[in-house]
Protein backbone atom coordinates (compact mmCIF):
# COMPACT_ATOMS: atom_id res chain seq x y z
CA UNK A 1 0.00 0.00 0.00
CA UNK A 2 1.65 3.40 -0.99
CA UNK A 3 2.49 5.95 1.75
CA UNK A 4 0.66 9.14 1.83
CA UNK A 5 3.10 11.98 2.81
CA UNK A 6 1.85 14.24 5.92
CA UNK A 7 1.18 17.95 4.56
CA UNK A 8 1.98 20.57 6.92
CA UNK A 9 -0.23 24.50 6.70
CA UNK A 10 0.92 27.48 8.82
CA UNK A 11 -0.45 30.46 9.31
CA UNK A 12 -0.28 33.32 11.56
CA UNK A 13 -2.97 31.64 14.23
CA UNK A 14 -4.55 28.47 13.55
CA UNK A 15 -8.24 28.07 15.45
CA UNK A 16 -9.39 24.15 16.20
CA UNK A 17 -12.69 25.42 16.76
CA UNK A 18 -12.34 25.75 20.47
CA UNK A 19 -8.78 26.94 20.83
CA UNK A 20 -6.35 29.45 18.87
CA UNK A 21 -2.44 28.06 18.39
CA UNK A 22 0.22 30.25 17.40
CA UNK A 23 3.20 29.59 16.27
CA UNK A 24 2.00 26.04 15.00
CA UNK A 25 1.04 23.94 11.87
CA UNK A 26 -1.89 21.90 10.90
CA UNK A 27 -0.83 18.40 10.14
CA UNK A 28 -2.52 16.80 7.56
CA UNK A 29 -2.65 13.04 6.30
CA UNK A 30 -4.76 12.31 3.15
CA UNK A 31 -7.75 13.98 3.64
CA UNK A 32 -8.11 14.13 7.48
CA UNK A 33 -6.34 16.20 9.88
CA UNK A 34 -3.76 14.44 12.32
CA UNK A 35 -2.79 17.40 15.04
CA UNK A 36 -1.77 20.73 15.47
CA UNK A 37 1.65 20.72 15.95
CA UNK A 38 4.56 23.33 17.16
CA UNK A 39 5.75 25.35 14.12
CA UNK A 40 8.41 23.54 11.89
CA UNK A 41 10.40 23.49 8.69
CA UNK A 42 8.88 22.56 5.40
CA UNK A 43 5.19 23.69 6.05
CA UNK A 44 3.06 25.40 3.57
CA UNK A 45 2.57 29.15 4.30
CA UNK A 46 -1.29 29.94 4.33
CA UNK A 47 -2.86 33.80 4.03
CA UNK A 48 -4.42 35.30 7.05
CA UNK A 49 -5.45 32.49 9.63
CA UNK A 50 -6.73 29.15 9.55
CA UNK A 51 -9.96 28.18 10.72
CA UNK A 52 -12.71 25.21 10.20
CA UNK A 53 -14.67 24.89 6.94
CA UNK A 54 -18.03 26.32 7.39
CA UNK A 55 -21.01 24.00 7.38
CA UNK A 56 -23.72 25.43 5.91
CA UNK A 57 -27.48 23.56 6.21
CA UNK A 58 -29.76 25.28 3.78
CA UNK A 59 -28.34 25.97 0.47
CA UNK A 60 -30.32 26.52 -2.49
CA UNK A 61 -28.38 27.42 -5.32
CA UNK A 62 -24.98 29.08 -6.40
CA UNK A 63 -22.68 30.09 -9.42
CA UNK A 64 -25.95 31.29 -11.33
CA UNK A 65 -27.61 28.02 -10.71
CA UNK A 66 -30.18 26.80 -8.28
CA UNK A 67 -30.98 22.73 -7.49
CA UNK A 68 -34.87 23.47 -8.28
CA UNK A 69 -33.80 24.02 -12.00
CA UNK A 70 -32.30 20.85 -12.93
CA UNK A 71 -31.53 18.88 -9.88
CA UNK A 72 -28.41 16.70 -11.69
CA UNK A 73 -24.86 15.75 -10.38
CA UNK A 74 -23.65 19.07 -12.38
CA UNK A 75 -25.67 21.59 -10.76
CA UNK A 76 -24.35 20.07 -7.61
CA UNK A 77 -21.14 20.16 -8.51
CA UNK A 78 -21.72 23.77 -9.74
CA UNK A 79 -23.15 24.60 -6.49
CA UNK A 80 -20.40 23.10 -4.42
CA UNK A 81 -17.52 24.68 -6.02
CA UNK A 82 -19.17 27.99 -6.05
CA UNK A 83 -19.47 28.13 -2.04
CA UNK A 84 -16.24 26.38 -1.45
CA UNK A 85 -15.01 29.80 -2.93
CA UNK A 86 -15.92 31.47 0.04
CA UNK A 87 -14.71 28.87 2.56
CA UNK A 88 -18.08 26.56 3.07
CA UNK A 89 -16.97 23.36 2.47
CA UNK A 90 -19.83 21.20 3.84
CA UNK A 91 -23.58 22.04 2.59
CA UNK A 92 -26.71 20.48 2.07
CA UNK A 93 -28.00 20.98 -1.09
CA UNK A 94 -31.81 22.55 -0.70
CA UNK A 95 -34.94 21.55 -2.68
CA UNK A 96 -37.43 24.47 -2.54
CA UNK A 97 -41.15 23.36 -2.76
CA UNK A 98 -41.41 21.55 -6.30
CA UNK A 99 -43.26 18.95 -8.29
CA UNK A 100 -42.85 15.11 -6.83
CA UNK A 101 -40.66 14.20 -10.11
CA UNK A 102 -38.53 17.08 -9.26
CA UNK A 103 -38.17 15.43 -5.87
CA UNK A 104 -37.45 12.34 -6.99
CA UNK A 105 -34.66 13.57 -9.19
CA UNK A 106 -33.12 15.83 -6.28
CA UNK A 107 -32.73 12.54 -4.04
CA UNK A 108 -31.52 10.79 -7.56
CA UNK A 109 -28.83 12.68 -7.79
CA UNK A 110 -27.39 13.12 -4.20
CA UNK A 111 -27.53 9.68 -4.05
CA UNK A 112 -25.16 9.29 -7.03
CA UNK A 113 -22.65 11.61 -6.55
CA UNK A 114 -19.81 11.74 -4.27
CA UNK A 115 -18.62 15.04 -3.46
CA UNK A 116 -16.58 15.53 -0.56
CA UNK A 117 -18.43 19.61 -0.05
CA UNK A 118 -21.78 17.84 -0.27
CA UNK A 119 -23.43 16.50 2.80
CA UNK A 120 -26.58 15.19 2.19
CA UNK A 121 -29.94 16.88 0.77
CA UNK A 122 -32.33 19.36 2.87
CA UNK A 123 -36.28 19.46 1.18
CA UNK A 124 -37.60 22.67 2.67
CA UNK A 125 -41.14 21.60 1.68
CA UNK A 126 -43.75 21.09 -0.13
CA UNK A 127 -45.36 19.79 3.21
CA UNK A 128 -45.39 23.31 4.89
CA UNK A 129 -48.02 25.43 5.65
CA UNK A 130 -50.54 27.53 3.00
CA UNK A 131 -50.29 30.51 5.72
CA UNK A 132 -46.39 30.73 5.74
CA UNK A 133 -45.52 29.77 2.39
CA UNK A 134 -42.68 32.36 2.00
CA UNK A 135 -41.90 32.38 -1.21
CA UNK A 136 -43.08 28.97 -2.27
CA UNK A 137 -45.06 28.03 -4.55
CA UNK A 138 -48.63 27.70 -3.05
CA UNK A 139 -49.88 25.65 -5.74
CA UNK A 140 -46.99 22.68 -5.28
CA UNK A 141 -47.81 22.40 -1.44
CA UNK A 142 -49.56 20.06 0.09
CA UNK A 143 -50.33 17.59 2.59
CA UNK A 144 -47.98 14.48 3.12
CA UNK A 145 -49.44 11.04 1.90
CA UNK A 146 -48.21 7.82 2.34
CA UNK A 147 -46.66 7.74 -0.95
CA UNK A 148 -44.29 10.82 0.11
CA UNK A 149 -43.11 9.34 3.67
CA UNK A 150 -42.13 6.25 1.63
CA UNK A 151 -40.16 8.20 -0.53
CA UNK A 152 -38.56 9.74 2.10
CA UNK A 153 -37.85 6.58 4.61
CA UNK A 154 -36.14 5.19 1.26
CA UNK A 155 -33.95 8.02 0.35
CA UNK A 156 -33.28 8.17 4.12
CA UNK A 157 -31.28 4.56 3.48
CA UNK A 158 -29.58 6.06 0.62
CA UNK A 159 -28.86 9.55 1.33
CA UNK A 160 -25.64 10.78 3.95
CA UNK A 161 -27.94 12.58 5.67
CA UNK A 162 -31.10 13.80 4.70
CA UNK A 163 -33.16 16.58 6.47
CA UNK A 164 -36.81 18.18 5.40
CA UNK A 165 -38.18 20.94 6.56
CA UNK A 166 -41.96 20.56 7.43
CA UNK A 167 -45.02 22.19 8.82
CA UNK A 168 -47.42 20.41 11.40
CA UNK A 169 -50.33 21.65 9.71
CA UNK A 170 -49.37 19.28 6.40
CA UNK A 171 -47.89 16.07 8.32
CA UNK A 172 -48.44 14.26 11.13
CA UNK A 173 -47.05 13.24 14.36
CA UNK A 174 -46.86 9.45 13.46
CA UNK A 175 -45.01 10.79 9.87
CA UNK A 176 -42.71 12.92 11.94
CA UNK A 177 -41.72 9.70 14.21
CA UNK A 178 -41.58 7.72 11.07
CA UNK A 179 -38.92 10.04 9.91
CA UNK A 180 -36.91 10.56 13.20
CA UNK A 181 -36.52 6.99 13.74
CA UNK A 182 -35.63 6.25 10.49
CA UNK A 183 -32.37 8.83 10.57
CA UNK A 184 -34.14 12.12 8.90
CA UNK A 185 -33.31 15.28 10.66
CA UNK A 186 -37.10 16.90 10.86
CA UNK A 187 -36.78 20.78 11.03
CA UNK A 188 -39.76 22.97 11.31
CA UNK A 189 -41.04 25.99 9.44
CA UNK A 190 -43.01 27.01 7.53
CA UNK A 191 -46.13 26.81 10.28
CA UNK A 192 -48.09 28.71 12.58
CA UNK A 193 -48.80 26.31 14.56
CA UNK A 194 -48.53 26.82 18.31
CA UNK A 195 -46.08 26.49 21.53
CA UNK A 196 -47.75 23.13 22.44
CA UNK A 197 -48.16 21.34 19.11
CA UNK A 198 -44.14 22.48 18.35
CA UNK A 199 -43.78 20.65 21.59
CA UNK A 200 -45.53 17.69 20.29
CA UNK A 201 -43.88 17.47 17.26
CA UNK A 202 -40.62 17.90 19.63
CA UNK A 203 -41.51 15.02 21.24
CA UNK A 204 -42.10 13.02 18.14
CA UNK A 205 -38.23 12.96 17.29
CA UNK A 206 -38.13 16.76 15.51
CA UNK A 207 -34.73 18.32 15.75
CA UNK A 208 -34.66 21.72 14.43
CA UNK A 209 -36.59 24.79 13.10
CA UNK A 210 -35.67 26.49 9.72
CA UNK A 211 -34.83 30.16 9.21
CA UNK A 212 -35.60 31.35 13.11
CA UNK A 213 -38.61 34.27 12.98
CA UNK A 214 -38.92 33.66 8.93
CA UNK A 215 -42.27 32.34 7.93
CA UNK A 216 -43.53 31.10 11.48
CA UNK A 217 -45.65 32.27 14.29
CA UNK A 218 -44.13 34.53 16.11
CA UNK A 219 -43.44 35.22 19.54
CA UNK A 220 -46.25 36.48 21.76
CA UNK A 221 -46.18 36.92 25.32
CA UNK A 222 -49.16 34.59 25.59
CA UNK A 223 -49.15 32.73 22.64
CA UNK A 224 -45.09 32.36 22.04
CA UNK A 225 -45.77 30.33 18.82
CA UNK A 226 -42.66 28.73 17.05
CA UNK A 227 -40.32 31.14 17.84
CA UNK A 228 -41.22 30.90 21.03
CA UNK A 229 -40.57 26.57 20.66
CA UNK A 230 -36.85 27.31 19.25
CA UNK A 231 -35.70 29.25 21.71
CA UNK A 232 -37.67 28.06 24.81
CA UNK A 233 -36.89 23.87 24.33
CA UNK A 234 -33.55 22.53 24.35
CA UNK A 235 -34.48 19.62 21.78
CA UNK A 236 -34.64 22.31 19.28
CA UNK A 237 -32.00 23.32 17.12
CA UNK A 238 -32.49 26.55 15.31
CA UNK A 239 -31.13 28.10 12.05
CA UNK A 240 -30.76 32.38 11.25
CA UNK A 241 -30.13 34.35 8.54
CA UNK A 242 -27.66 36.93 9.14
CA UNK A 243 -27.56 39.09 6.41
CA UNK A 244 -29.24 42.26 7.82
CA UNK A 245 -32.47 42.05 5.92
CA UNK A 246 -34.31 38.50 7.14
CA UNK A 247 -33.66 39.40 10.54
CA UNK A 248 -33.40 42.61 12.77
CA UNK A 249 -29.75 42.74 14.51
CA UNK A 250 -31.70 43.00 18.08
CA UNK A 251 -33.47 40.06 17.27
CA UNK A 252 -30.60 38.12 15.97
CA UNK A 253 -28.93 39.29 19.13
CA UNK A 254 -32.20 38.52 21.60
CA UNK A 255 -32.38 34.72 19.60
CA UNK A 256 -28.50 34.28 20.49
CA UNK A 257 -28.16 35.40 24.19
CA UNK A 258 -31.82 33.57 24.78
CA UNK A 259 -31.75 30.11 23.46
CA UNK A 260 -32.39 27.64 25.48
CA UNK A 261 -29.82 24.44 25.27
CA UNK A 262 -28.55 21.79 24.69
CA UNK A 263 -29.75 22.31 20.97
CA UNK A 264 -28.29 25.50 20.10
CA UNK A 265 -28.29 28.31 17.57
CA UNK A 266 -26.34 28.54 14.09
CA UNK A 267 -25.98 30.06 11.09
CA UNK A 268 -27.74 29.26 7.34
CA UNK A 269 -27.23 31.39 4.16
CA UNK A 270 -30.24 30.57 2.27
CA UNK A 271 -28.45 31.08 -0.30
CA UNK A 272 -29.79 31.42 -3.80
CA UNK A 273 -28.18 30.94 -7.46
CA UNK A 274 -26.91 34.39 -7.19
CA UNK A 275 -24.12 33.48 -5.31
CA UNK A 276 -20.99 33.54 -7.02
CA UNK A 277 -22.36 34.89 -9.59
CA UNK A 278 -23.02 38.17 -11.59
CA UNK A 279 -26.52 37.27 -12.49
CA UNK A 280 -29.20 39.83 -11.71
CA UNK A 281 -32.02 37.39 -11.59
CA UNK A 282 -33.24 34.17 -12.05
CA UNK A 283 -36.77 32.06 -12.50
CA UNK A 284 -38.19 30.15 -9.64
CA UNK A 285 -40.76 28.08 -10.31
CA UNK A 286 -41.74 30.16 -13.03
CA UNK A 287 -41.41 33.34 -11.09
CA UNK A 288 -39.42 35.67 -11.33
CA UNK A 289 -36.64 36.50 -8.80
CA UNK A 290 -35.05 39.92 -8.40
CA UNK A 291 -31.46 40.93 -7.57
CA UNK A 292 -30.76 44.27 -5.96
CA UNK A 293 -29.01 46.63 -2.82
CA UNK A 294 -27.94 43.28 -1.45
CA UNK A 295 -32.10 41.06 -1.10
CA UNK A 296 -33.68 38.90 -3.59
CA UNK A 297 -37.07 39.41 -3.62
CA UNK A 298 -40.43 38.82 -5.88
CA UNK A 299 -42.19 41.19 -7.80
CA UNK A 300 -44.42 42.24 -4.59
CA UNK A 301 -41.31 42.82 -2.48
CA UNK A 302 -41.39 38.90 -0.56
CA UNK A 303 -38.33 38.02 0.22
CA UNK A 304 -36.86 34.74 -1.81
CA UNK A 305 -34.05 33.82 -0.18
CA UNK A 306 -30.82 35.13 0.52
CA UNK A 307 -27.71 36.66 -1.67
CA UNK A 308 -25.13 35.70 0.86
CA UNK A 309 -22.54 32.98 1.15
CA UNK A 310 -22.33 31.48 4.85
CA UNK A 311 -18.95 33.73 5.11
CA UNK A 312 -20.81 36.95 4.70
CA UNK A 313 -23.24 35.96 7.65
CA UNK A 314 -20.53 35.33 10.04
CA UNK A 315 -18.95 38.66 9.02
CA UNK A 316 -22.29 39.96 9.77
CA UNK A 317 -22.45 38.93 13.25
CA UNK A 318 -19.04 40.13 14.09
CA UNK A 319 -20.06 43.46 12.13
CA UNK A 320 -23.11 44.14 13.48
CA UNK A 321 -23.57 42.14 16.55
CA UNK A 322 -19.78 42.91 17.96
CA UNK A 323 -19.34 38.82 18.58
CA UNK A 324 -16.07 37.54 18.96
CA UNK A 325 -14.42 35.88 15.65
CA UNK A 326 -14.51 32.42 17.65
CA UNK A 327 -18.01 32.63 18.56
CA UNK A 328 -19.31 34.23 15.45
CA UNK A 329 -17.16 31.23 13.86
CA UNK A 330 -19.07 28.74 16.28
CA UNK A 331 -22.16 29.17 14.73
CA UNK A 332 -20.96 28.30 11.24
CA UNK A 333 -19.06 25.61 11.96
CA UNK A 334 -19.45 23.68 14.97
CA UNK A 335 -22.85 24.46 16.01
CA UNK A 336 -24.67 23.09 12.46
CA UNK A 337 -22.24 20.17 12.41
CA UNK A 338 -23.40 19.43 15.70
CA UNK A 339 -26.97 19.84 14.89
CA UNK A 340 -26.70 17.82 11.46
CA UNK A 341 -24.71 15.43 14.11
CA UNK A 342 -21.69 15.28 11.64
CA UNK A 343 -18.81 14.61 14.18
CA UNK A 344 -16.01 14.93 11.61
CA UNK A 345 -16.95 18.62 10.46
CA UNK A 346 -17.13 22.03 11.90
CA UNK A 347 -13.66 21.69 13.48
CA UNK A 348 -9.79 20.94 13.22
CA UNK A 349 -8.94 18.21 15.71
CA UNK A 350 -7.20 14.81 15.27
CA UNK A 351 -9.25 12.98 12.72
CA UNK A 352 -11.64 15.73 11.38
CA UNK A 353 -11.79 15.98 7.58
CA UNK A 354 -9.47 18.21 6.62
CA UNK A 355 -11.29 21.01 5.66
CA UNK A 356 -10.47 24.80 6.31
CA UNK A 357 -10.35 27.90 5.09
CA UNK A 358 -7.86 31.07 5.72
CA UNK A 359 -9.57 34.09 7.03
CA UNK A 360 -8.35 37.70 6.27
CA UNK A 361 -9.07 40.59 9.12
CA UNK A 362 -12.24 41.35 7.40
CA UNK A 363 -13.46 37.49 7.83
CA UNK A 364 -13.63 37.14 4.11
CA UNK A 365 -12.27 33.79 2.74
CA UNK A 366 -8.63 34.22 1.24
CA UNK A 367 -8.30 30.06 0.62
CA UNK A 368 -10.53 26.79 0.79
CA UNK A 369 -8.86 23.69 1.55
CA UNK A 370 -11.13 20.81 1.17
CA UNK A 371 -10.12 17.07 2.29
CA UNK A 372 -6.27 18.24 2.32
CA UNK A 373 -6.45 19.84 -1.59
CA UNK A 374 -7.12 23.28 -2.07
CA UNK A 375 -9.65 23.97 -4.19
CA UNK A 376 -10.30 28.22 -3.98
Amino acid sequence: MKTVADRLFQAERIHDGRDWHRDAVLRVRGDRVVGIEPAQAGAEAMPGCIVPGLVDLQVNGGGGVMLNDAPTAETLATIVAAHERFGTTGLMATLITDRPEVTEAAIEAVAAVDLPGLLGLHLEGPHIALARKGTHDPALIRPMEARDLSLLLSAARRLPHLMVTLAPESVTVAQVAALADAGVVVSLGHSDCDLGTAQAYAEAGARMVTHLYNAMSQLGHRAPGLVGAALSDGRLAAGLIADGFHVDDAALGIALRGKAGPAGMFLVSDAMATVGSPIRGFQLNGRQILRGAGRLTLADGTLAGADIALVDAVRHCRTALGLPLEAALALATTAPAAALGVADRGHLRPGAQADFLCLGPDTRALATVVGGERVA
